[in-house]
């Protein structure tokens, strides 16, 4: 069965990239170079960042038009991650509400791309 475990955000500079990453993941890149920078995630699954100029085929997507969701625990920590994220100057593209599927913010990275931290609305049941 194919199991994807690794997304690859294409960035502009790796290096300030994966010094982003490293403050909201709260861990540094296991694998770094001036192309790719690579994160463990837990679980098998892996976070890496990849010079846009040097992504074999070319690319020409924009950050922005997808998300990369992380869920927690309960609304509280979805409060703290939106505070500690401001304390980190990441730019908030919305701040926490209650939406359909659980309570959320959105932040966003050096090239855009979305980070959507959520908790999930009671009654909704993760399927593994």
């Amino acid at each position: 069965m194919f199991k994807p475990s690794t997304l690859l955000q294409y960035v502009r500079d790796v290096a300030t990239s994966a010094t982003f990453y490293s403050g909201i993941l709260g861990t540094a890149a296991v694998e770094q170079s001036p192309g790719f920078a690579l994160f463990l995630l837990g679980d098998g699954a892996a976070l890496g960042l990849w010079q846009r100029d040097d992504v074999q085929p070319p690319v020409d997507a924009e950050g922005g038009a997808a998300e990369l969701a992380m869920v927690v625990a309960n609304p509280d920590e979805v409060r703290q991650l939106h505070d500690a994220w401001r304390a980190l100057g990441v730019q908030i593209a919305q701040a926490p509400v209650t939406l359909e599927f659980g309570h959320t913010f959105v932040g966003v990275d050096p090239d855009g791309h979305r980070l959507r931290v959520y908790s999930r609305a009671e009654g909704m049941v993760a399927r593994d």
